[in-house]
């Protein structure tokens, strides 16, 4: 009897326990997201981090806000995104430069690259004299140019011809957005100027114009090939 109270008052424990932290996260979460209104809205856009808490790490042109918690959590989740568009994001929405430090590539977030930079380049010994421009391997960086915080430029392109995308504002007759190589057909420097070479019609005003021998031959009526078989043995003749 004895044993079987310790262990139905253990297990008591443990629930009151389980509990007990289930209140003190959501106490914890309520003043972190500012109310109920801001709980309830990360736990539909995503079931885990409205009970995380972290340090604020930056934000990008979208509005997605970074944390980072390396105490609480492991490694490869102790950084998240926050979505600025809750009703409108993907893994892609986020820039290049922050997917390198969600992902762990980089220590240092885009705001503080230039420090991390510097300081690492304190370290280094300079093994001889350059004449390079840039002080460090990063370099020259083209300036990145998006389509309302759409970085995947895929996603930019019109549903139908000439009806735009009005799903990410791309009005109608609006060119698309993302890269073809050269040689594709919707790429307009491979895109010939269309020939005309003759016109089947032409005594009569046109109406059948061709580009080539084998155009003309597809245009032809069995009646005029049969013609033009006999002008060319006549012809020959």
């Amino acid at each position: 009897p004895r044993l079987q109270e310790r262990l139905h008052q253990g297990s008591t424990e443990k629930v009151l326990n389980m509990v007990y932290g289930v209140v003190q996260s959501v106490r914890a979460a309520l003043k972190y997201r500012g109310g109920w209104r801001g709980l309830f809205e990360h736990m539909y856009t995503n079931g885990d981090y409205p009970f995380k808490q972290g340090t604020y790490m930056g934000s990008d042109t979208a509005g997605n806000r970074y944390y980072e918690n390396r105490v609480d959590y492991a490694i490869g989740q102790h950084r998240w995104v926050e979505p600025g568009d809750i009703h409108n994001f993907d893994s892609s929405s986020i820039p290049p430069e922050w997917h390198g430090w969600m992902t762990s590539m980089n220590d240092a977030p885009p705001v503080q690259e230039e420090e991390f930079i510097a300081e690492g380049l304190k370290h280094v010994p300079p093994l001889c004299v350059s004449n390079a421009p840039d002080a460090s391997h990063v370099g020259h960086q083209e300036e990145m140019f998006h389509f309302h915080n759409m970085h995947n430029q895929s996603q930019v392109r019109s549903r139908g011809y000439g009806i735009g995308n009005p799903i990410v504002g791309l009005p109608p007759h609006a060119k698309d957005s993302y890269y073809t190589q050269p040689g594709s057909p919707y790429n307009d420097a491979s895109i010939r100027p269309l020939t005309v070479i003759g016109d089947l019609d032409e005594k009569t005003g046109g109406g059948r114009p061709f580009k080539s021998t084998k155009w003309k031959e597809r245009l032809m009526t069995p009646e005029e090939k049969e013609a033009e078989s006999r002008q060319r043995e006549t012809d020959a003749i």
